[in-house]
C-alpha cells in the first residue's frame, strides 16, 4: 500500500495532492483533443488510461516518467497489444535516476527475432 494512502487527513491530501494535480491534463486531453487526434491507440489501456493509472499508482514523478516512456513507444515502428501500468517500481530507480522508472522500449516476447 501507498504511504500517502496511508495518511489520515491534511498529511495524505497533502501528500496526494501532486498526482490529483498531473491528472488535470491527462482528463483535459482525454475529454477534449483526444476526439480531434482520433481515438486510435495501438496499446491497451490506451496511452491516457495508462497516463492516469501510472500517475494514480506511482505518484507524479514516476508515473510522468512511465507515461512519457509509453507516449514515446506509442509510434508507427513502435509495439502494440496489452501493456499495463507496472504493479511495482523499478528496483534501480531512483527520483535522481528517473528516467528509470519508465519502459522505453517495449520487451521482445517469445519467439521474436531482434
Amino acid at each position: 500500500m501507498d504511504a500517502s494512502a496511508a495518511q489520515p487527513g491534511v498529511a495524505g491530501f497533502i501528500a496526494r495532492l501532486p498526482r490529483h494535480v498531473m491528472r488535470l491534463p491527462i482528463l483535459f486531453y482525454r475529454y477534449t483533443l483526444s476526439s480531434f487526434m482520433g481515438r486510435q491507440c495501438r496499446y491497451l489501456p490506451t496511452c491516457s488510461e495508462y497516463a492516469e493509472e501510472a500517475v494514480m499508482r506511482h505518484g507524479a514523478l514516476a508515473g510522468s516518467v512511465m507515461a512519457t516512456a509509453r507516449i514515446c513507444r506509442c509510434n508507427p515502428w513502435g509495439g502494440h497489444g496489452y501493456d499495463p501500468v507496472p504493479s511495482c517500481l523499478p528496483a534501480e530507480a531512483r527520483w535522481y535516476r528517473f528516467w528509470r522508472y519508465g519502459v522505453w522500449r517495449m520487451p521482445k516476447g517469445p519467439g521474436e527475432e531482434g
